[in-house]
């Protein structure tokens, strides 16, 4: 795993500070908003680590943007490791920032790790429930198994040999067609205000993962039992962004 380590200009390295790790949106590298989240709590006084997920930018795993929640999960997790072995933080605040779709890896994290002490996410996705549903709840059954039965052929296609193929993610041209939340999402990701090319890869992957591993989102369920695991610890709160 890679990640970039953010402290406050004026550190007291022989004492010990609250700490953070923040999430990268899906799809997504550490540079494009993960980094600057750190950058600023850093500033408030946090010392911050934000990460590539596994598989995505920076970081390793094979192939390149494969969906895996349960690594991405870990991630958080392995983050922690890091950050509580570090001398001048302190392992009893240690908090953990989800961006968009980390938001609910965050949270599924934290569930099974008490070391995380607080969790806070921004505009976040559960990715389970979108991929289940779609945006609101626009997809039908028939739907949804059309695309896991495509996924699963894929599957037998790169297991021959055969060419990977991705899915979703932002679009690669804006038309007169476009709807809002393909030319917001262009804006950020296709354009040199939030563009980032990881090293040994085409810019033009950026936010698809894998078609044959998408579907893994369908069996994921971030929410799931929160209540019993955690609820003794702290509440999840989730805001609309104005």
């Amino acid at each position: 795993m890679a990640g970039n380590l953010f402290v406050p200009n004026e550190l007291n390295r022989s004492s010990t500070h609250a700490a953070i790790v923040v999430g990268h949106p899906v799809g997504a590298t550490k540079e494009q908003s993960a980094n600057l989240y750190a950058t600023k709590m850093a500033e408030q006084g946090f010392v911050t680590l934000s990460i590539d997920l596994p598989f995505c930018g920076e970081s390793e795993g094979r192939p390149r943007n494969l969906v895996s929640p349960d690594f991405y999960a870990d991630a958080f997790s392995a983050a922690v490791d890091y950050l509580g072995n570090q001398p001048f933080v302190d392992r009893e605040r240690i908090g953990v920032l989800g961006i968009c779709g980390s938001g609910s890896f965050a949270v599924s994290a934290a569930k099974i790790d008490p070391r995380m002490k607080a969790v806070a996410t921004v505009s976040m996705y559960d990715m389970g429930a979108v991929n289940r549903h779609a945006l609101n709840k626009s997809q039908t059954m028939a739907q949804r198994k059309a695309v896991i039965a495509d996924a699963a052929e894929q599957r037998h296609v790169e297991f021959a040999g055969g060419v990977t193929k991705y899915t979703s993610g932002t679009v690669h041209e804006i038309t007169e067609k476009s709807n809002p939340i393909e030319r917001e999402f262009y804006e950020f990701y296709r354009t040199p205000r939030g563009e980032y090319t990881p090293p040994g890869q085409s810019p033009l992957l950026t936010t698809h993962p894998t078609l044959n591993s998408n579907t893994r989102f369908m069996n994921f369920y971030p929410f799931n039992e929160q209540h019993r695991t955690r609820r003794d610890r702290f509440d999840v709160a989730y805001r609309r962004p104005r």
